[in-house]
């Protein structure tokens, strides 16, 4: 089961970081914001339940799981610099690091998903 919920969390955190990314990189109206902080918390709860694993490839998932997060939050970050401190507003730029950002995050996430079908390939033939 605990495969079930990880492999769940890591699918859901590349959907949703997905679905935030798509889109012409500098319009904030075709990236929702509430996609990118559900992509965050999705990420972080990944990362959560890889603790405490102690594989190779459960230490490679984390770091992933890491990369993904740390990227998301500096995303989300930029978000909130420029839609609340910056006189600019979520302007292009602003708006192209963040889904810059993201799609860094979404690499990573991918990375995770072809880590994630290799263990269960490679654990069927066993």
């Amino acid at each position: 089961m605990e495969k079930v919920v990880f492999g769940f969390f890591v699918l859901l955190a590349a959907t949703l970081n997905f679905g935030f990314f798509l889109g012409d990189i500098g319009d904030p109206i075709l990236h929702n914001p509430y996609e990118l902080y559900g992509a965050v918390v999705v990420n972080l709860i990944a990362v959560v339940l890889k603790f405490g694993d102690r594989t190779q490839i459960g230490a490679v998932h984390l770091a992933t799981s890491l990369v993904a997060a740390i990227q998301l939050i500096a995303a989300a970050a930029v978000h909130v610099w420029a839609t609340q401190a910056s006189v600019d507003g979520l302007d292009r730029a602003a708006m192209s690091g963040v889904v810059s950002l993201s799609g860094g995050a979404l690499l990573a996430n991918l990375v995770s998903i072809v880590l994630l079908v290799t263990e269960t390939v490679s654990h069927r033939r066993r």
